[in-house]
């Protein structure tokens, strides 16, 4: 980011600004606080799971949407910190057999609190200016969470905004990298599948949890309700891409979320031996590769690979 923000960094600097060097560590991925948050069964299955099948090549054509976020503190307007990021959000759709971007958009984002940010004036025209809450002297650790907070719900809404652009356009199969209760249009979606790769928040506790976090490749636990999506329901069942054993619990297991739909119901088992057909190879340079999916791995490159001007 550093080569990107010359006009800004001269503007901080003849403010009399103190400049930073704190580049957050993963400052790639959204901030989640670890939890457990019971789910309603709604599948006769036990929480054991159920072998899905051999992978089945997707049907027809298939969109993978992702986002992704960067950001660093470039200076301290006395204790107050001025935060800066770029966020992304792309979706990529398959047909026959080829890959290639439908829709990009991208953002630069300046976050402070608003004295802060009447300061730098018409240094941030080029900008997205997001003023931090002064509900109290600034504090350069809370004011950054509160920054990185502000971060993941712009990225959230640009993905919402870039995926629900393309779905206006087609009717393929899409596949979110996230939630789908991000926007209650994609819940109702009988044609989208969110795929989450983090396990922060789990839907069982107890030895439900152990028999859940066990599960053995190609094998899916049973549907369940997550909780707290009342404003956008949705159905949810864990799946496990690669072995575990001799690795770690949650190695090659994903979340899925779909439609809570009798439609959904019906064909979890069919649409879990897809997502085995779109795996990342195991040669892939990436740490996250037991969970990831090729086609969201490629548009995270492609965002990564493109950044702003």
């Amino acid at each position: 980011m550093t080569r990107t923000w010359s006009r800004l960094r001269r503007a901080v600097a003849a403010r009399g600004f103190t400049p930073a060097s704190w580049i957050p560590a993963a400052s790639e991925g959204r901030a989640e606080e670890a939890t457990i948050r019971e789910a309603r069964v709604i599948e006769e299955l036990s929480v054991q799971g159920r072998a899905v099948g051999a992978a089945e090549p997707w049907p027809g054509p298939v969109a993978f949407l992702d986002g992704i976020q960067q950001y660093e503190v470039m200076a301290y307007a006395g204790a107050s910190p001025l935060v800066v990021a770029e966020v992304a959000a792309a979706v990529m759709e398959r047909r026959d057999r080829q890959l290639k971007v439908a829709s990009v958009t991208r953002r630069r984002l300046v976050l402070a609190r608003p004295t802060v940010l009447a300061d730098l004036g018409d240094s941030l025209t080029e900008h997205v200016a997001i003023e931090l809450p002064e509900t109290g002297p600034p504090h350069p650790v809370r004011d950054f969470q509160l920054a990185r907070r502000a971060i993941d719900l712009a990225r959230g809404r640009l993905e919402v905004e870039v995926g629900s652009g393309f779905r206006r356009e087609s009717d393929a199969w899409m596949i979110v990298d996230g939630s789908l209760s991000e926007s209650p249009h994609w819940s109702n979606d009988p044609r989208m599948i969110g795929v989450t790769k983090s396990h922060a928040t789990l839907p069982f506790g107890g030895e439900a949890l152990e028999q859940y976090l066990r599960l053995p490749q190609g094998w899916r636990s049973p549907v369940f309700e997550p909780a707290g999506r009342e404003v956008a329901p949705v159905f949810s069942w864990a799946l496990r891409l690669w072995p575990w054993e001799g690795k770690d619990l949650l190695h090659g297991l994903i979340r899925v979320e779909a439609a809570a739909s009798t439609a959904t119901l019906e064909h979890a088992d069919r649409m879990s031996r897809w997502l085995l057909a779109e795996r990342t190879p195991v040669s892939t340079p990436d740490p996250r590769w037991d969970r990831l999916l090729y086609g969201i791995h490629a548009v995270e490159q492609y965002l990564r690979a493109s950044a702003l001007p």
